[in-house]
Formats: structure tokens, sequence, C-alpha cells
């Protein structure tokens, strides 16, 4: 069964330093942990794909009614605390596995190397119907 696993930026259960913030080692390690996880995610077979996602003010909003030119919103936006950072899809044997996997992404390094409980969150890939449904 596929799932996303969505990583969010913001506040989190154990961290209270914004990335923004951390020394340039603290990040290396971070991303460090996260490639690690990746490709031992990759080796088990279990990893469809993986992707960082750029900062919020390189973010567009678009919408359209279908007739018209559509509207296109710049970032940055302030007023938003949390982001999305990145993502992992996972092709896993239960949902208990893919909160396993989850667990183990939350507890990536933070400042000092502590692990900073990020939220994850953990959603089933639904599959399109058949066409001959």
């Amino acid at each position: 069964m596929k799932y996303m696993l969505l990583k969010t930026y913001g506040p989190t259960a154990h961290c209270d330093t914004p990335p923004d913030q951390w020394t340039p080692e603290e990040i290396a390690a971070h991303i460090e942990f996260q490639r690690t996880l990746g490709e031992e995610l990759r080796k088990s077979g279990e990893l469809v794909d993986a992707q960082g996602l750029a900062f919020p003010d390189q973010a567009r909003i678009v919408s359209s009614d279908g007739r018209s030119a559509p509207v296109v919103t710049d970032g940055p936006f302030p007023e938003t605390k949390e982001f999305l950072a990145g993502y992992w899809i996972v092709d896993v044997e239960s949902p208990e596995r893919a909160i396993e996997i989850a667990a183990r992404a939350s507890a990536s390094p933070g400042p000092g190397g502590t692990p900073i409980g990020e939220y994850i969150e953990v959603r089933a890939i639904m599959s399109a119907p058949s066409p001959d449904a």
C-alpha cells in the first residue's frame, strides 16, 4: 500500500528554533539524516519518491474559473507559520510500517543534534477507479 508522508516545517514538538536560525553544521546534519533515511528506504524497496520543496517565498498560488486568465498570487506568505517542506512516497506492507517510517523521520536532528519531533502527516494514496468500473 502506498502512503505519502508529508513533512511540515513550523513549531515542532521538541524544537522552538526556526530552521533559518540553525548553524550550517546543524543543517548539514539534518540533511544527512534525511539522505540516509531515503537511501535505506530505497535499498529496502519501500521508497517510491522523496523530494524537498522550496521555501514558501518561492511559491505561487494559482486559481482559475476555466474561462478567464488565471489569478496568480506570489509569496511570501508571512501569516503562515507552517509550510510543507517535503514528502516521501513509500510503498509498504502495512499502515504500521508507514507510521514507523514517519516516526523515524520525525526524530531528525535539529539544533545541538537533538531530535526535533517535527510533524509528519501520514496519508494513504488512493487508487484510481478502474476504467471498466
